[in-house]
């Protein structure tokens, strides 16, 4: 597969077929961007898995950290990496070595291991490299607004420059299975 550009309809099938996402580096911090990649998608009703070792016993929005992708114990469609290249093909051997495997290992923007995608795709699974699902989704379903959220609320004015210390909500609408992207 070309890891330089994805088709849209490939991007696209893989968040339709995708239910459940382990996002590998989520943090609970509310200014980093795996923390707003996790609410986003978990508001368009992904069942999603927070795990990051660091954060064992804390909880993301209500759901509780694994210290692994072994100590999640079910199924996951989708492997979100939020780590740097280098711990990438670690975390593709656990992510194979899993019954059943995911379809899916996805590396965040940024983020692009040719070895491990190798590896992933010779064992059946798709990948994306160097993209982000959040991004994706909106995009994909004419989410992004101007200022790259979806405020919930259409309207012909121009919107005010953000006030300092404002803090935009990414909303709470909920992804049907019959939607389509």
């Amino acid at each position: 597969m070309n890891h330089d550009a994805y088709a849209d309809d490939d991007i696209r099938e893989i968040l339709n077929r995708v239910k459940t996402i382990a996002m590998v580096g989520a943090s609970p911090v509310n200014v980093r961007p795996s923390y707003f990649a996790f609410k986003y998608l978990a508001g368009r009703g992904y069942d999603m898995i927070p795990v990051n070792p660091a954060h064992r016993g804390k909880s993301l929005l209500g759901i509780p950290f694994a210290a692994s992708l072994a100590e999640i114990g079910r199924p996951i469609d989708m492997v979100d990496i939020f780590r740097s290249p280098e711990h990438v093909l670690p975390l593709v051997e656990e992510a194979l070595a899993l019954s059943p495997r995911p379809q899916v290992i996805w590396m965040q923007l940024g983020v692009r291991n040719d070895k491990a995608a190798a590896l992933a795709e010779a064992a059946g699974l798709k990948v994306v490299m160097n993209r982000c699902p959040k991004i994706e989704y909106g995009r994909l379903s004419a989410e992004i607004s101007w200022l790259g959220v979806n405020s919930g609320v259409l309207n012909s004015k121009r919107a005010a420059p953000p006030i300092k210390g404002m803090q935009l909500s990414l909303g709470a609408a909920s992804r049907r299975k019959t939607d389509p992207l």
